[in-house]
């Protein structure tokens, strides 16, 4: 299938474009701001879809709304009716397209251009009406109010909040190439498509999610970022750490047995931690009422041991890095894990709960 993408070095075309070069049958057909209009009608007429993505919504005059919106559509389709075909078009408008102003005027007219040249030819048309679109690559100062705020906090500039409680209506980039990509084999629909997932959160809990993000370098808590607009968030606001900042050091604890280091915390689902102990050297000795925890020997050998604190009956196993083998920490046994190999044990851990030196529920017990 021969593909033309208009608007090609755009936020949202940036991102479909890298999704469909995983599809070796399609042919992309490239269209910029940079490119002339013989160049765009040469590839109108050879492609089988059009995914009209290109749009001005910053110009330096008013007149360049027009032109850049509906008079580059109006190129399109006439340069389709010359030639008498019917390709498929979908077009990215706004939801701005409802209001009284140049933008969504002509937004509106570049609708109206596109469901009279369904009208005539027969052709699908899908259009969007999109709301505000956010995502990596989304140009700082210029296509959102997130890739702004994401750029600025990943990157200690201040942001500024008007009035928190402003409530905005927001889709995720990934979210619309997906919805796009459908409607390249999908011609049982026409005229105006919605996106399915849309979200409705105010500048408040947007600023604060994206401060919660940077923060977790240092309280290593880490939202709900699974799934959902929190998810979303989170990889838009990562895509805009600087090159030199992907990493960062964790603040450990050292002595005479080895480390420990706390790696990660959730807000539901305890934390991640991981410890060295020398060649000998025995950790542990401690039971819990309600905690529990996950020990994975990552490099060398140990022995964990258990003891039942009320029955005493004593349990024991033996584990390397030649095993993957999890071993969980119960409720009720005391226990402790001793590095029986002649190298540096290292130890993967994960208890249920964060750690709360209030109430650690950690009681010392010699196995």
């Amino acid at each position: 299938m021969k593909v033309l993408i208009t608007g090609s070095d755009g936020f949202i075309a940036k991102n479909l474009i890298e999704h469909l070069r995983r599809d070796d049958s399609i042919n992309l057909y490239l269209f910029s701001k940079n490119d002339s209009i013989d160049i765009l009608k040469a590839y109108v007429k050879e492609v089988n879809f059009i995914f009209h993505l290109a749009g001005v919504n910053r110009p330096e005059n008013i007149s360049e709304f027009y032109e850049g919106n509906s008079g580059l559509t109006k190129v399109i389709i006439d340069t389709l009716i010359e030639d008498d075909k019917n390709t498929p078009v979908l077009l990215s408008s706004s939801t701005q397209s409802d209001l009284d102003n140049d933008y969504g005027k002509s937004k509106k007219e570049a609708e109206d251009l596109l469901l009279d040249y369904s009208k005539r030819t027969n052709a699908k048309v899908y259009i969007y009406k999109l709301p505000n679109v956010f995502g990596k690559w989304s140009k700082p100062n210029y296509n959102s109010v997130i890739s702004t705020w994401c750029n600025n906090i990943a990157n200690d500039l201040d942001i500024q909040v008007n009035d928190k409680y402003v409530e905005l209506n927001l889709v995720y980039v990934d979210d619309v190439v997906k919805d796009f990509i459908e409607c390249l084999n999908d011609d049982t629909k026409s005229g105006y498509i919605n996106i399915d997932t849309i979200y409705n959160k105010t500048l408040g809990e947007i600023s604060e999610l994206l401060y919660q993000f940077k923060d977790n370098r240092n309280s290593l808590v880490i939202p709900n970022v699974a799934s959902g607009f929190e998810r979303a968030l989170y990889s838009t606001y990562l895509s805009y750490l600087s090159t030199d900042n992907f990493s960062y050091n964790l603040k450990g604890h050292q002595d005479n047995r080895g480390t420990f280091y706390e790696i990660l915390k959730t807000l539901d689902s305890g934390q991640f931690s991981l410890s060295t102990t020398a060649p000998g050297i025995m950790r542990g000795n401690h039971y819990h009422h309600t905690k529990n925890e996950k020990f994975l020997v990552v490099k060398g050998e140990a022995t964990i041991e258990f003891r039942h604190i009320v029955t005493n009956e004593k349990i024991s196993y033996k584990v390397s890095d030649k095993k993957m083998e999890v071993v969980e920490m119960i409720p009720g046994y005391t226990h402790n894990i001793k590095n029986t190999g002649d190298e540096e044990m290292v130890l993967f851990l994960w208890a249920n709960e964060t750690f709360d030196q209030d109430n650690p529920d950690t009681y010392f017990l010699e196995v």
